[in-house]
């Protein structure tokens, strides 16, 4: 699956397959790719599961199972743009599930991986050249958790 372009590489600590598995069964278009073990040379158990490649919605992805060292942080997140609220709905709760909630559409999921679940025209909302129309809609959204393009869309109007 990944032998050319770029890729996206997650670090986990043993949770790598799990994950991978995870993600495909949230996004469509989504597969399980080859899964590499580690052998004698180590350095995790021999057979354990050192790689997993995977795709989530026609991304390409490699899970690593390296160790405790480094963990997510807000620094590196994924954005999922959705054609509806339903869409928004579906995403936010099987990504934010045994995770946490933030502001603004931002979640971050049970293995600590950061993700922002945005409706479809918030970005065009939040950029228009209409400065008051731009304000409304960036003070809605400011007081989400999870976005509601229904609300998102009256303030753009001044409803």
């Amino acid at each position: 699956m990944v032998t050319k372009g770029f890729t996206t590489c997650l670090w986990f600590d043993g949770q790598a397959e799990e994950a991978a598995n995870h993600y495909v069964s949230i996004f469509k278009d989504s597969r399980i790719g080859r899964i590499g073990r580690y052998n004698e040379a180590g350095p995790g158990p021999a057979g354990s599961v050192m790689t997993v490649e995977f795709e989530a919605n026609g991304q390409r992805f490699v899970g690593v199972n390296g160790g405790p060292e480094f963990t997510f942080n807000e620094a590196v997140s994924f954005q999922v743009f959705c054609d509806d609220q339903d869409e928004v709905d579906h995403y936010w709760s099987a990504l934010s599930e045994g995770g946490s909630e933030g502001p603004c559409g931002w979640l971050k999921d049970k293995y600590g991986v950061s993700w922002q679940v945005i409706p479809d025209g918030l970005v065009d909302m939040l950029v228009d050249p209409d400065p008051e129309k731009a304000k409304r809609t960036t003070e809605v959204m400011y007081g989400m958790t999870k976005l509601d393009m229904a609300a998102l869309r009256k303030a753009y109007a001044g409803e």
